[in-house]
């Protein structure tokens, strides 16, 4: 199964590094950087901004969430981008030319905009209002102009370059760490990639063309928002027919928080995936799947004055000269150039070996629908089209193999699932979770989580982290699933620093729709929900000395890995027994469901996996193209390529360019969707060191694991954490395997 995070996804600014890194960018000149409107009514920002007053006083430092409004960003970020520049400069202008005095200082610069741009990022995805989007449209481009004038601060690259030009050489004597000598490398590769060599005409126009592009993401990401709260399919209940239960509940649900009153049994369709997908899958009418797909697939360009195909195509000539400025032929080459992959033709080999594999599957699997309405004397008009197939796709699996997953539901609540990933953590990493509805988080629907270990010597537990789980789609949420971070893990504290701030704040995203008493997950939700989890254990177990090393701040290419490894437990039998129970009677799966289920598992795989790998295509492709004329046409290039590819007939690509916001609401995925499949040959065979043990939470691979996978952020190079992990370079075999590509 691929589960696809947003765009913004983990990524959470380092304080040395980057405001945000969806908003990497442009100019020299820290006057122009501070030119904000400061509201001229605020009170002393020192003394009344919740935002830049001491968080001492609230539970493990947390942000002040009940005191946090719009309007006190602008002026906090403000004060901490002065304070950053400044930390800079005086890293840049002193005399000592030790390590700790560079780089140990440069990890622990910019700790006030480091705490205020967490925060600003979750909100801008996680409750982003009306007044939330004014100011991140008008933070954008500041935010960007800061961060080049970060690699830009006289003197201050120098340094770096000479702190990197001796790494080898203090590691061999001794004198550096390993870490430290990692933490110099990549230090400089930022700065480089970033224009620090680029004369000063090419700094400034890179400069512009950062700023610019952070404005065009924003409003890409904004559109598509928009799109997604506006847009919505009133019905029913006889229009809902054929849908179970629980769709039915949510979508009635949907209509009251809405406050649709006409008609008296109104239920509403959202554009969010956990609402469309199963509407697709079962709702009987045709007309209504067709209306709900169509407006689903065309998000981004549902309204005229939210054109997201002429933003994208100003993106991409942005992009292109950006890498031409780098001496690059492509934006693919430039974004590759620091990955696992390391050039686009290494990545599109793996993916057009699957692409040709699923294929052959999703045709096979498309011959099974069109058998099955031969037998049922069924006809559709025009064959099967996108709005049929996940429908005819469930009834093939009961009819072929006696499995409908509605079955599977009630087995499935959140609570069920959330318990199951807890104790998944528990037996693996030995992570207890305990709540804290004391704790006010920034919506009611989060949850708060203490998280502890026992100590190495038995003496006691210790805290490890605290997890905020919001798990409910709702307006001003952007979709999708996503973990982030308002701390990350770190011990190269300042002198005098309370040592709770060396403690990871993480939080996990999901967009399920909410039940009117108890939600119900597919499967597949569950797999998302274990996914994200994934990505929390990377931040939660992160035990590396500098901040900019620590985390999810690995290659891409790797970032996947521990998420997606995390998947592989919820379908295991041990797990599904212990806790599958039905919400209402507390039943345990049965035996024989499960076998059902197992024997299903692999039907429409074919279809997923052309979902997804076209999407990944396709962006190398658009990325690795030398211009972008004039004449240049968004859908005319996607409908042609994929015309090319010979793409399955009755599938269209998970994410359509207008609102593909991996590549256009940031550039940390473009050219790098690809990243998924990649991960994907990683942890099916880091999960099959579990297998080969006969146990799946075998102590001692466990252990190996956290240490080589989830634990060591970017202390080490991700090709060499793997063979530390599994002795060898990985196999492709395994992931070909799993998804039934081979046999």
């Amino acid at each position: 199964h691929f589960v696809v995070i947003p765009y913004f996804v983990h990524f959470l600014p380092n304080p040395a590094t980057t405001v945000f890194q969806t908003m990497t960018l442009s100019t020299r000149q820290a006057e122009e950087v501070l030119t904000l409107d400061t509201p001229a009514t605020m009170s002393p920002i020192e003394s009344t901004n919740p935002l830049l007053r001491s968080w001492h006083s609230e539970p493990f430092h947390l942000p002040p969430f009940k005191s946090i409004e719009p309007g006190h960003f602008i002026p906090a970020f403000e004060v901490a981008m002065k304070s950053h520049l400044s930390d800079l400069q005086t890293i840049a202008t002193s005399p000592d030319n030790t390590f700790d005095s560079i780089l140990g200082a440069y990890d622990q610069a910019g700790s006030l905009l480091s705490r205020i741009s967490s925060v600003y990022g979750n909100y801008t995805s996680s409750l982003n209002t009306p007044e939330m989007q004014e100011v991140q449209t008008k933070m954008a481009p500041i935010l960007s102009r800061h961060n080049s004038s970060t690699y830009d601060v006289p003197g201050l690259f120098e340094k770096i370059e000479a702190m990197n030009d001796v790494r080898e050489e203090m590691l061999a004597k001794g004198e550096w760490t390993a870490e430290q000598a990692r933490l110099a490398e990549r230090v400089y590769v930022k700065f480089v990639r970033m224009g620090a060599k680029l004369d000063d005409v090419a700094k400034a126009e890179y400069a512009d063309i950062q700023a610019e592009l952070a404005s065009k993401q924003t409003k890409f990401m904004q559109n598509v928002l928009k799109d997604e709260e506006e847009w919505e399919l009133v019905l029913t209940a006889e229009d809902m027919i054929g849908c179970p239960t629980d769709v039915i509940a949510a979508a009635r649900q949907a209509a009251l928080d809405r406050n649709k009153t006409e008609p008296s049994d109104a239920h509403v369709i959202t554009l969010g995936r956990s609402m469309v997908e199963p509407f697709l899958s079962y709702a009987s009418r045709r007309d209504l799947r067709q209306k709900v797909f169509e407006a689903f697939s065309k998000r981004g360009e549902l309204s005229p004055d939210r054109d997201n195909k002429k933003i994208a195509i100003e993106t991409l000539r942005l992009r292109r000269r950006q890498a031409e400025i780098h001496n690059k032929n492509s934006f693919a080459d430039y974004q590759f150039e620091d990955t696992m992959a390391q050039t686009p033709e290494n990545a599109v080999k793996l993916l057009s070996d699957v692409w040709a594999k699923a294929k052959d599957a999703a045709n096979r699997e498309r011959e099974m629908l069109e058998a099955f309405l031969t037998e049922q004397g069924e006809t559709v008009e025009g064959g099967i089209q996108p709005w049929d197939w996940r429908y005819y796709a469930e009834k093939v699996r009961v009819a072929k193999f006696d499995f409908n997953e509605n079955e599977m539901k009630p087995y499935f609540s959140l609570d069920a699932v959330t318990t199951a990933v807890f104790d998944v953590s528990s037996k693996l990493f030995g992570l207890k979770y305990t709540k804290r509805p004391d704790i006010v988080a920034y919506h009611p629907d989060v949850n708060v989580y203490e998280v502890r270990r026992d100590k190495k010597d038995g003496e006691g537990d210790e805290l490890v982290a605290i997890f905020l789980h919001d798990n409910y789609a709702r307006p001003y949420k952007s979709s999708g699933a996503w973990m982030s971070e308002y701390r990350t893990q770190k011990k190269n504290l300042a002198p005098g620093t309370d040592p709770i701030e060396a403690i990871p704040i993480v939080s996990n995203n999901n967009n399920f729709s909410k039940g009117s008493e108890h939600t119900l997950l597919s499967f597949d939700d569950g797999v998302t929900l274990f996914h994200e989890m994934g990505h929390g254990h990377h931040g939660m177990l992160s035990d590396a000395t500098y901040e900019y090393l620590a985390s999810t701040s690995v290659l891409k290419d790797f970032v996947e890995l521990p998420s997606q490894l995390m998947e592989h437990w919820l379908s295991e039998p041990e797990v599904l027994k212990k806790h599958a129970k039905h919400y209402q009677t507390g039943e345990v799966v049965p035996d024989d469901l499960i076998k059902r289920f197992k024997s299903a598992e692999l039907f429409n795989e074919g279809f997923a996996t052309i979902e997804y790998t076209s999407c990944a295509l396709l962006d190398i492709a658009l990325h690795s193209l030398s211009e972008y004329g004039e004449d240049f046409d968004l859908g005319k290039f996607e409908k042609e390529y994929l015309e090319e590819q010979g793409m399955p007939q009755g599938i269209i690509m998970r994410h359509r360019l207008p609102h593909f916001l991996h590549l256009f609401a940031s550039s940390s995925y473009a050219s790098g969707y690809y990243v998924y499949m990649w991960a994907q040959v990683l942890d099916n065979d880091c999960f099959a060191a579990f297998k080969e043990t006969g146990d799946v939470f075998d102590k001692e691979t466990a252990e190996r694991c956290r240490k080589c996978i989830y634990s060591t952020g970017n202390t080490v190079a991700p090709d060499l954490l793997f063979r530390m992990f599994r002795g060898r370079d990985p196999k492709v075999e395994f992931m070909l395997k799993n998804r039934g590509l081979i046999e």
